[in-house]
């Protein structure tokens, strides 16, 4: 696969994070490379679970009617039970909605400047940390698992000399390509410090 298509696949289109400059602050020079979040496939189980909790109570709803017609003849009965079932299905839904939001809001940014690492915990509680890139030391991809090795998967980890600013990719899509891109990257940013290290220095001179 070539770069290029990676890229615009892992990105998606330009509209998709027009609004990543605003929660940035981006720089003149900065350009985003990648926006990134945990593979799709991640959610199925939720996904799963959200539409077994939905279906079980309309399939008690069945047992009941078949096997204790009696319990829903009467209409105080057959409304607590439709009242039972609302708040139940309520809940399912908040619950999925939660499940979602940490799912969909979780996601690291790479520029040609700094990885930022945004992390949602519940509907109002967001932590987001940055890394400048020249200071990687190493970046290493792990794909663990049948469905991670057939649908090019897995943890990226990012390691500085700071053991408190090391950053993790979860679950992310072609995470070889990214450790990759990422080495390729910050040699990019470490040759432009040094150049403007160098400048400054002849200036003062």
């Amino acid at each position: 696969m070539e770069h290029g298509t990676c890229s615009k696949m892992l990105t998606g289109d330009n509209h998709y994070y027009m609004h990543i400059p605003d929660l940035l602050h981006q720089k003149s020079y900065e350009q985003v490379r990648y926006v990134l979040r945990r593979h799709p496939l991640t959610f199925v189980p939720n996904a799963i679970m959200f539409i077994i909790l939905l279906a079980l109570p309309f399939g008690v709803a069945v047992m009941l009617k078949t096997q204790y017609p009696e319990l829903l003849a009467g209409d105080v009965a057959r409304t607590i039970l439709i009242l039972s079932a609302s708040g139940y299905l309520l809940l399912v839904y908040i619950f999925f909605f939660f499940q979602f939001v940490d799912y969909y809001l979780d996601m690291w940014i790479v520029t040609n400047d700094r990885i930022i690492d945004i992390e949602q915990l519940g509907l109002f509680n967001r932590t987001i940390s940055e890394l400048d890139l020249f200071r990687i030391q190493d970046v290493t991809s792990e794909v663990k698992g049948i469905f991670a090795t057939f649908f090019d998967y897995g943890n990226v980890s990012i390691k500085t000399a700071s053991q408190n600013l090391d950053i993790v990719f979860h679950d992310i899509p072609h995470p070889n390509i990214i450790r990759k891109t990422l080495i390729d990257l910050a040699n990019e940013d470490r040759k432009f410090h040094l150049t403007e290290v160098r400048d400054a220095g002849v200036n003062e001179n």
